[in-house]
Order: structure tokens, then sequence, then C-alpha cells
């Protein structure tokens, strides 16, 4: 799907409409030191192994793409939701 690079929504911040700037969400490195990553490996660790099911395939052909739109007067940055699509193209109008 192609998404514009900007568009004019809602800023809850300035309370108008107002130009966004639009880039696809990318979830960052996560920390192995996490207490939650640490809590995970403790519970696959020894006889009994995997707390969950591993994924060996996937079933899903698509991916949700959050989009992350900033504000161009404020520098808010909003997050809208995810939506299913096999490939986000941001292109210039």
């Amino acid at each position: 799907m192609k998404i514009p690079k900007e568009i004019k929504t809602y800023c809850p911040k300035c309370r108008s409409h107002t130009i966004h700037s639009i880039a696809v969400y990318k979830k960052g490195k996560e920390r192995r030191s996490a207490a939650g990553a640490r809590h995970h490996e403790q519970d696959k660790k020894g006889y009994g192994g995997q707390k969950f099911p591993e994924l060996v395939r996937t079933a899903k052909t698509t991916k949700k793409v959050s989009l992350k739109l900033k504000c161009k007067q404020c520098n808010r940055i909003l997050q809208k939701q995810g939506i299913r699509l096999r490939k986000a193209e941001i292109i210039e109008k």
C-alpha cells in the first residue's frame, strides 16, 4: 500500500488539523538484561522445556504496520493503530 509522506490530520495538542509527517514504526532492539527476558530465560531452562509453544512456521502472510505521525507545528508524535499490509511504501505526493 502506498502511503503519502505528509498528511493533514487532527493533533490533540494543537487542537486543530495540522500537517503531519508519516514514518513506519520500527521496534527497537530488545535488551537481554530486561527483567522479562531474564524470567523467560529461566522458564526455558532445565527439564520441562518451553513455557509457551515455540513458533515453527508462520501462518499469516501479512504483518501489522503501525504508522508514526509527527506534527509539524508542535513535534508531538502520534501512533496510528496497526493495519495489515503486505508492504507499506511511503511516497512523495
